[in-house]
């Protein structure tokens, strides 16, 4: 008799043989620049963030002790909400307990059987996930591509329609074309729903997002999701949209009435987190400055936010050069299908403003010898 699991160790058998399979990385207190983590603004260690992460525990306590709408909605968790409406402009905030349920609290509340979901293709795999869930009638837009986005709207039956994107892209690191989405999905009458988890901190005034830099953010059409846990170097995520918007879901979203509010610590340093940068805003640019010399050194374009990828001829030599660079002290990481819109495989390098020219330096006197064609 065959045994259940059969199927799960062929199924790592078919990874391994074309090289996807994944591992967990342990970080060690080692040597290593590190180029593949989302502390994009160097924080993660920051005196003022790690205080603000242990003012609130020893307050609150380690944990939130319910869900929000029950004993779990704690003054750390409207201050934070406070404070990123005061950064984004938004007209209100809903911190929840991580970017990806932000995105599946949104989708399965704000469309249904009644509503077409026009989803760009380069969308995150939450974003994904929390259009399947709204059971509603989704279809795939060109990536960018704004006629494409339009004939679907015109083309729709349902009563209600839903655009989904991202203001900065996840793995090439391009930007949405966010004015005219604004005004594309206002003029059909549309929600656009846009996840600004890799613009919060690193572009927009004051490190505001893109949304923001647009002018868009008061739109009552217009719902952003993003995370706390890249720039601002903790964990959660939060949704900034009209009142009416953040009072549907604090009565609907599943993801949010039955999920433990967010830890006290993790709110507390991403409040923290929000105060560096307002007291910092040299930052997203000393951020900015740091991803176009490492682009340059590896002979690509430079990125919207602080994600770069270079293509690679594989997964198996991507995985190789991530090894290789790793023994020589460096840290980056690797994109594989799925995770890749396009189905390349690619190093994944992330800029952080926190690097120094000397840092900047070696990683590019490592890379350019494991990128294919940038050898001396």
């Amino acid at each position: 008799m065959s045994s259940p699991l059969d199927w799960i160790r062929d199924a790592a058998d078919a990874r391994a043989a074309v090289g996807l399979t994944r591992r967990l990385v342990t970080t060690k207190a080692r040597d290593v620049l590190d180029l593949a983590g989302n502390d994009y603004l160097g924080l993660r260690h920051h005196p003022a963030v790690v205080a603000g992460a242990v003012a609130a525990v020893e307050t609150y306590g380690t944990g939130a002790g319910a869900s929000r709408l029950v004993t779990g909605t704690l003054d750390v968790h409207e201050e934070l909400e406070a404070a990123l409406t005061a950064t984004t402009g938004a007209p209100s905030a809903l911190v929840l307990s991580s970017g990806y349920t932000a995105n599946l609290s949104v989708l399965t509340t704000l469309a249904d059987a009644g509503t077409l979901v026009v989803s760009d293709e380069h969308a995150h795999a939450s974003l994904i996930d929390g259009c399947r869930l709204a059971r509603a009638a989704v279809t795939v837009s060109r990536h960018n591509d704004l006629e494409h986005v339009a004939e679907l709207l015109a083309r729709r039956d349902t009563p209600r329609a839903v655009v989904v994107a991202e203001s900065v892209y996840s793995v090439l690191g391009d930007a949405a074309p966010v004015e005219d989405l604004v005004a594309l999905t206002a003029e059909a009458g549309a929600l656009l729903v846009i996840d600004e988890a890799h613009a919060l901190g690193v572009v927009g005034p004051g490190g505001a997002g893109l949304v923001a830099a647009s002018g868009s953010m008061g739109a009552e059409h217009v719902v952003v999701t993003t995370t706390l846990s890249k720039s601002l170097a903790s964990q959660g995520g939060a949704v900034l949209a009209a009142p009416e918007v953040r009072e549907h879901l604090v009565n609907t979203a599943r993801p949010f009435v039955y999920d433990t509010g967010l830890a006290p610590a993790a709110a507390g340093a991403a409040l923290a987190a929000l105060e560096v940068l307002r007291d910092h805003p040299e930052l997203p640019a000393r951020l900015h400055a740091n991803a176009a010399r490492l682009a340059a050194a590896l002979g690509i374009e430079a990125p919207t936010g602080a994600v770069m990828s270079v293509p690679m001829p594989g997964p198996h030599e991507t995985v190789e050069a991530v090894e290789a660079a790793l023994a020589l002290g460096v840290r980056v990481g690797a994109f594989r299908p799925p995770s890749t819109p396009d189905g390349s495989s690619r190093l994944r390098i992330t800029a952080h403003a926190h690097h120094t020219a000397h840092d900047l330096d070696r990683a590019a006197d490592v890379l350019t010898e494991l990128v294919p064609g940038r050898a001396a």
